[in-house]
């Protein structure tokens, strides 16, 4: 996993520049080489040296993409509603264990569940933290941001930490097929920012034991359960399939 770097710039202010590499442990540079994160028009973004066409990556959660799907995206008709089961209750305490940029986090909390944000990686951790700031100060937002929290540590770590769990989300790194170059843009960096979950197949277990109504894990259509596990039921949503492993009900 290679070192992110966090750019020393005019836009970055020193208050938060100390708080991130306080929180995620990221040093600082003037040249950067390779990923590094940068702040740029208020925003921390992702960026590598080498690929001036990768293009910035960032968690935003007031963008077209995730404003579209906040306010048309089904709601609680959605597949992941179903699967978590906030079509049945509002205020589900969810653990995602495996945040990533946040999308179906934000979906989660938009619908009512109150969600812990989990993610390992210091760079996608700080992006997470820093989406999750700006949306606080958006006032459609606010309310939605409130109901989600971010912990940087492995997975493992939060699974084992007992906290009341309604729900666990496992989202473990796949490699897609889609082809379009927004998927391919955001995967590669994600596969050498943080490289492949191997450990995945070892989440279930601890996950069937913390959530107290069921654990949800999302896959590729295409993709085996995961640690060879049958589910009590999938739900299939438009690209992807969601294995629901019940406990109790909701």
């Amino acid at each position: 996993m290679p070192a992110i770097s966090l750019l020393k710039s005019a836009d970055l202010g020193t208050d938060y520049s100390q708080q991130l590499q306080q929180q995620f442990g990221l040093c600082v540079t003037t040249e950067p080489d390779g990923w590094y994160l940068s702040m740029q028009q208020g925003a921390l973004v992702l960026l590598n040296s080498r690929l001036p066409k990768q293009g910035a990556i960032l968690v935003d959660f007031a963008s077209g993409a995730s404003s579209y799907r906040r306010q048309h995206g089904g709601g609680k008709t959605e597949a992941i509603a179903k699967a978590v089961g906030l079509n049945k209750k509002r205020d589900l305490r969810v653990l995602d264990a495996t945040a990533g940029l946040g999308r179906d986090a934000f979906v989660l909390a938009s619908l009512g569940a109150r969600v812990t944000l989990v993610e390992r990686n210091p760079a996608v951790a700080a992006l997470l933290a820093d989406g999750l700031r700006r949306a606080a100060g958006e006032p459609t937002l606010s309310d939605t941001a409130s109901r989600m929290e971010l912990l940087h540590c492995p997975a493992q770590n939060a699974l084992s930490q007992k906290k009341q769990t309604d729900v666990v989300f496992l989202d473990p790194m796949f490699p897609p097929r889609e082809k379009s170059a927004q998927v391919k843009k955001e995967m590669r960096a994600f596969h050498d920012v943080v490289g492949s979950d191997e450990d995945a197949d070892s989440l279930l277990a601890p996950a069937l034991e913390l959530a107290e109504k069921r654990v949800v894990v999302k896959r590729p259509g295409y993709a085996d359960f995961l640690a060879s596990q049958p589910p009590t039921m999938s739900i299939s949503g438009k690209n992807n399939r969601f294995d629901v492993y019940v406990k109790a009900a909701i």
